[in-house]
């Protein structure tokens, strides 16, 4: 596979990660785009192959100066990585001695962000309309009813700040119930 030219010649030619062997690919740093080269670093054969596969530790010592180049692909592919390791003495100490800009670190960290999500009692994604089933009998604060165990509620509403709550109707009165007391029907 052959890279694009003006990141082949900002590379030299030469993986930008471990800079000893060719650069044979372009690699985009997620979430970005591969529109451009300043949002791809050029690696090679192996250094693409070890990016994703988990306890190479050992492999990625060279980051110790590759993390100091001053392309921010570079650098958020390289703190992406030793992130990776964080727990490893040598790959704290890399990412405690080196100060990059915020922009670059919040780039290199949004592979690491997991989504809020809403789920039930047993672990089950929760989406907005869908129906479920109250675990337990709920007293409704306000209200002067109590929601029995095996209640259905239909078209339920997550709660976007809380991914403990839902939002539903019982008694044709819409009250928030809580995740943990509720399963997916």
């Amino acid at each position: 596979m052959s890279i694009n030219t003006q990141l082949n010649d900002r590379s030299q030619g030469t993986c930008e990660l471990c800079n000893a062997a060719p650069a044979l690919h372009e690699y985009t740093v997620s979430p970005k785009k591969d529109d451009a080269i300043q949002n791809q670093v050029a690696v090679c054969d192996t250094c693409l192959n070890m990016i994703d596969t988990p306890g190479q530790g050992a492999y990625w010592g060279f980051l110790e100066g590759t993390i100091w180049n001053p392309e921010p692909s570079i650098q958020a592919l390289s703190y992406r990585i030793l992130q990776s390791y964080k727990d490893e003495d040598w790959a704290n100490n890399i990412i405690s001695s080196v100060e990059l800009d915020e922009n670059t670190v919040q780039w290199a960290m949004s592979a690491f962000e997991v989504a809020d999500v809403h789920k039930d009692a047993y672990g089950n994604l929760l989406e907005n309309g869908d129906t479920v089933v109250l675990t337990q009998a709920l007293n409704v604060k306000g209200a002067s009813f109590t929601a029995a165990k095996g209640t259905v509620v239909k078209k339920i509403r997550l709660v976007a700040d809380n991914t403990d709550q839902i939002e539903g109707k019982i008694n044709e009165q819409t009250i928030v119930i809580l995740t943990k007391y509720v399963k997916k029907g």
